[in-house]
C-alpha cells in the first residue's frame, strides 16, 4: 500500500461491517431513498440497516445486481428470473427466461432497463414491459448504457455491438476485434467503448472514427473497469495496483498508464470510480479496500484485509457512501461525508 494518508482504516471510525454469510455478488445504492442492496450467492438480496433485511429473491444464486431506473434494485439469477426489489424489500418478477441464466443487468435513470440472457439482450421499459430483444453472435459478456441511456453496448466473442434503444430498425454498429470480450464500459460522453478480454488485455474503440485502442501488459484478467465521472481516466483491476489509462490529450494510445495503491504483490479485484470527482475506490484479493485520489496520488485506507477477496464495490449518487463486499460475505459501508 503506497503513501497512505493514515494508518487507521476509515471503516473503524466512519463505517459499519456485517457478516452476511455468502459471496457478495453485487452491491447497489438505490437512486431514491432506498439505501443499499446486496445480492448474494445464496440467492438472497439483503437490504442494509441496523438489522439487515433478507429477501428470498432467487432459487439458486444471484448472478447480477444493479440500481433500478428510479429506486430499488434489479437482480438476475441462475433461475432465469429478472426481479425488481423495492426499497421496502418487496419483489416483482419482471421477466422469466426459462432455465437460462440472467447474467448481466443494467438500468438507466431515464427509465430503460436491460438484461443479458445467453446470446440476447432484452430491453424493458419503466413499466417492466418488453421493448425488444437484441440478438448477438455469441453469449453476451457484459452490457452498459451510454450516459444518456439512448444506446446500449454489449460485449461478445470477436467484439462488441452498440444499439440505439429506440431505433425502429434494430441494426447494431458492430465493433470488431478477434477474441473473447467480457466486462464493458462506455465513456460518459459516449465516445469510447472499452472491453476486457480473456487474453489479459483491454480493447477500445473511438466511435467517431472507429479508431482501435489496445491496452495490454496485465498480469491477470481484468474483471472490473469504469470511467471517472468526466471520462478523463479509465480505472481497471487486473494488476497489483489500480491501473488508470488516460482518455485525454489523445490518449490512451502511445501513453503509459498511471498506477496507484500498489506494491504489496496482491492483485486488485474491483474498482469503482467516484460519481463526481477523479477518485477511485479499489478492492484487493486479500480484502483490503482503499480510496485513491488520482491527481495527488494520495491513498486513504478504507477497510483492512480479511473476509476474502473484494468482490463488489458501490458508491451512492452523492459520493458520500462507499460500500464493499467480499467473497466470504463480509459487507461494509463507510460514510465519507461524515464530519470527523
Amino acid at each position: 500500500m503506497s503513501s497512505t494518508a493514515s494508518p487507521d482504516f476509515l471503516v473503524e471510525s466512519r463505517g459499519t461491517v456485517a457478516e452476511l454469510g455468502a459471496w457478495v455478488v453485487g452491491l447497489a445504492f438505490g437512486r431514491g431513498p432506498g439505501g443499499l442492496f446486496a445480492g448474494l450467492g445464496d440467492g438472497t438480496v439483503r437490504l442494509a440497516g441496523p438489522e439487515w433485511q433478507v429477501v428470498q429473491a432467487h432459487d439458486g444464486a444471484v448472478l447480477s445486481l444493479c440500481a433500478d431506473a428510479r429506486d430499488g434494485a434489479l437482480s438476475g439469477g441462475d433461475d432465469g428470473r429478472l426481479l425488481r426489489i423495492a426499497p421496502d424489500g418487496s419483489t416483482v418478477e419482471l421477466a422469466k427466461y426459462g432455465s437460462k441464466w440472467v447474467e448481466h443487468v443494467a438500468a438507466h435513470e431515464s427509465g430503460v432497463r436491460a438484461c443479458a440472457v445467453a446470446k440476447a439482450v432484452h430491453v424493458l421499459d419503466m413499466a417492466g414491459q418488453p421493448l425488444k430483444s437484441l440478438a448477438h453472435p455469441s453469449t453476451v459478456g457484459g452490457i452498459a448504457f451510454d450516459g444518456k441511456g439512448k444506446r446500449i453496448a454489449a460485449s461478445h466473442y470477436n467484439g462488441a455491438s452498440v444499439w440505439f434503444v429506440n431505433a425502429k430498425e434494430d441494426k447494431p454498429r458492430v465493433l470488431e476485434w478477434k477474441g473473447s470480450h467480457h466486462a464493458i464500459a462506455v465513456s460518459p460522453d459516449g465516445e469510447h467503448v472499452v472491453t476486457a478480454m480473456q487474453e489479459m488485455s483491454l480493447h477500445g474503440w473511438r466511435l467517431k472514427d472507429g479508431q482501435h485502442m489496445r491496452m495490454s501488459g496485465y498480469p491477470a484478467k481484468t474483471h472490473s473497469l469504469g470511467f471517472t465521472a468526466k471520462g478523463r481516466w479509465l480505472a481497471t483491476s487486473g494488476a497489483e495496483s489500480v491501473v488508470l489509462w488516460p482518455f485525454f490529450g489523445g490518449g490512451p494510445m502511445g501513453k503509459q498508464p498511471t498506477e496507484l495503491a500498489g506494491g504489496d504483490e496482491v492483485f486488485c479485484t474491483r474498482v469503482a470510480c467516484h460519481p463526481q470527482h477523479d477518485m477511485v475506490a479499489a478492492g484487493f484479493e486479500d480484502g483490503l479496500v482503499l480510496l485513491a485520489d488520482i491527481a495527488s496520488g494520495r491513498v486513504l485506507p478504507i477497510a483492512p484485509p480479511g473476509g476474502g477477496g473484494v468482490s463488489a464495490l458501490a458508491w451512492n449518487a452523492a459520493g458520500t457512501l462507499l460500500a464493499f463486499g467480499t467473497e466470504q460475505g463480509r459487507c461494509g459501508v463507510v460514510d465519507l461525508g461524515k464530519r470527523a
